[in-house]
């Protein structure tokens, strides 16, 4: 399939990657990414070095109640902060990738801590080869206990967890609900789980919540010899892992998700089929998958760009990082969740196994009032050093005409794209208001952008 190049500028391509491989950043910030190749940026978001953040101690005294957070609702600040303020968006951008498809959700599991923990095993694992992620993520406790596996016994086996393994953690299933593997593969995955489980965690009422830990039972665990995806042993978790991570439905379910995720809504297979083959080739390390997609032709063209609907999450980080609020850890950054929340996303509970269902499906008519609400409120938010920040650079342009304010307020928000018919409408509402401050005018005129159908897409 042809793709079309749109033949973006530079910082309009730079600007493209980091909404995606992000949550987008300021117009001075593209600027100082501007003096490096967009592959060199591309290499750098791919390899942030795994530590905990700068202001880890900062968001402990401002968290008190997240640092043995019993809840996920206690644990979110934690996240959501470096969602909104880190400076490796990628790191955090794979870990919400995979917080929708290895899902785990805090109602059930109502640990913070434990959520917090599996979080940062998709930072750690996250870009790896993902055999490595989905070992970690079989052995995690929080994981073992959402999908039943401390039920799972030699002489009872409980699928749950082989089932959804299988299913929606990696080889997929098509859209008659087929896979590449049996409902007796299925009972043999079980089988090899057995054992795998959290230890028990005493009651959290006195003394705190206590950190869940892995526990392998052996003699719980059923060593008899097993037949799974037509292979014969005495196979356990660790190799019904190996098999199904490097199999070549995983590599396309795997590479499916990625391209939904970062690219676009709509399954393109001949660009999926070129990220399975460098999977397969690559023994499924995600970092040269997402290495391969990022500086590809089809990313860059004219049809990705702004063809993407903002998930709640694109929607309230990257507003917040282009106002840049938030300078120390307060109640209002606490509350950030709650805002995705009420477009449709609470973060550490994704509604089911399943995650989320995105694109489209985020916007209704409820989370859309939400969502122009959040970002015109935000944007009109003359306290925030961005938006002061991003009216001198407006003024700093030369503006001659409305035509002239469109296109620097578009450039100084990161430079976004609107419709002819947008630009069209917005040109003819500042033809009426023609007799207002220029300064009011400015922040009339970003509170429109950011209202826009135009600004729901990345």
């Amino acid at each position: 399939m042809m793709t079309t190049n749109i033949n973006l500028g530079k910082k309009n391509l730079i600007a493209h990657l980091l909404r995606r491989a992000g949550f987008g950043c300021s117009y001075d910030q593209i600027e100082q990414f501007s003096t490096m190749e967009y592959d060199e940026i591309v290499d750098e978001l791919l390899n942030p070095e795994y530590s905990l953040p700068e202001d880890q101690d900062l968001l402990e005294r401002y968290f008190i109640a997240s640092v043995e957070a019993r809840t996920a609702r206690h644990a979110d600040p934690q996240w959501t902060w470096r969602l909104a303020k880190s400076k490796k968006q990628l790191e955090e951008k794979i870990a919400l990738f995979w917080h929708g498809l290895l899902a785990v959700g805090g109602v059930k599991l109502d640990h913070g801590l434990a959520m917090l923990e599996e979080i940062d095993l998709f930072r750690k694992y996250g870009l790896g080869k993902f055999n490595d992620l989905l070992l970690n993520i079989s052995k995690d406790p929080g994981m073992m206990y959402w999908l039943d596996n401390q039920n799972s016994h030699k002489n009872a086996p409980n699928e749950n967890y082989g089932r959804e393994l299988l299913e929606l953690f990696s080889m997929g299933i098509d859209e008659n609900g087929e896979g590449a593997y049996s409902e007796e593969d299925v009972k043999v995955a079980a089988k090899a789980f057995t054992g795998w489980a959290s230890k028990p965690t005493p009651p959290p009422f006195l003394l705190g919540p206590f950190k869940m830990e892995f526990n392998f039972d052996e003699l719980d665990h059923d060593n008899s010899e097993k037949t799974f995806l037509g292979k014969t042993g005495n196979f356990n978790g660790e190799d019904i892992v190996e098999m199904v991570s490097l199999h070549p439905s995983t590599a396309k379910f795997i590479c499916k998700r990625l391209y939904l995720f970062f690219v676009s809504e709509e399954e393109n297979w001949e660009e999926i089929n070129i990220l399975a083959d460098i999977y397969l080739k690559n023994e499924g390390n995600i970092r040269i998958v997402l290495e391969s997609l990022f500086k590809s032709d089809h990313f860059k063209s004219k049809e990705i760009i702004f063809k993407k609907v903002k998930s709640p999450s694109d929607l309230v980080f990257g507003i917040s990082r282009m106002v840049d609020r938030f300078q120390v850890p307060d109640l209002d950054s606490a509350e950030l969740a709650t805002n995705t929340f009420l477009m449709g996303q609470l973060l550490l509970n994704p509604p089911s196994v399943e995650g989320w269902h995105e694109g489209e499906e985020w916007i209704d008519s409820g989370s859309l009032i939400e969502r122009i609400n959040y970002a015109s409120d935000e944007i009109t938010n003359l306290n925030s050093p961005g938006v002061k920040r991003i009216i001198e650079i407006i003024y700093s342009k030369k503006l001659d005409s409305n035509e002239d304010f469109v296109n620097a307020s578009l450039e100084a928000l990161g430079y976004l794209e609107i419709s002819d018919r947008t630009r069209e409408i917005i040109k003819e509402h500042l033809n009426k208001n023609n007799n207002i401050s220029e300064e009011n005018k400015i922040i009339d005129l970003l509170k429109i952008i950011v209202s826009t159908p135009d600004f729901q897409y990345c």
